[in-house]
């Protein structure tokens, strides 16, 4: 939730007072925009009520945290893996640059990694499903990975890892606890 200074400033000293009392509701950026304010206006605080404030919105910070759990972040890097290796696989099939859609659907494809790994290390919950479901339509791909270890062998084998590698992070991202809880 965004705070805007120029909303604040509005206020009168008697309202802002509200923002930084004991126990209210308003987000901690909010409680720091009004204290810079009324300081601003030339109220003085006292070195108690100055720590009761700081204390007040780091504890309001310690609440709207989000707890990443670790296995977020390996399959966030699996991905992310998985992604260096298909950079690699496109530097090893010179045939992707032969024709302009080779080349878009291999930057489609890697943007879409990188872009699924970037909210699996943010601890977005949602992803796993996007990715198994991208899992689950990439089974249509076997015969071409079959075609590709039989023509190119490293491409095909790098295909192979690159899909263990996808499928060893969706099961990491399902073995998250629902309250994503340390």
């Amino acid at each position: 939730m965004s705070v805007k200074k120029s909303v604040l400033e509005t206020k009168t000293d008697r309202e802002l007072e509200e923002y930084i009392k004991e126990g209210n509701r308003f987000v901690p950026e909010a409680n720091i925009l009004a204290f810079e304010i009324l300081k601003s206006r030339g109220r003085e605080f006292t070195e108690l009520e100055t720590q009761r404030l700081t204390s007040l919105i780091s504890e309001k910070n310690k609440e709207n945290a989000k707890i990443i759990h670790p296995n977020h972040k390996k399959a966030a890097n699996l991905i992310y893996l998985s992604a260096g290796l298909g950079i690699i696989n496109v530097i090893l099939s010179p045939a992707i640059f032969n024709n302009s859609f080779g080349i878009k659907v291999a930057i489609l494809t890697l943007g879409m990694l990188i872009g699924i790994g970037y909210l699996v290390s943010k601890g977005d919950d949602w992803i796993k499903y996007v990715l198994l479901v991208f899992m689950i339509l990439g089974l249509i791909g076997i015969p071409t990975i079959i075609m590709n270890i039989l023509l190119n062998p490293i491409v095909g084998i790098i295909n192979v890892v690159q899909a263990a590698l996808q499928i060893y992070s969706i099961v990491l991202l399902f073995k998250v606890p629902k309250s994503n809880s340390l």
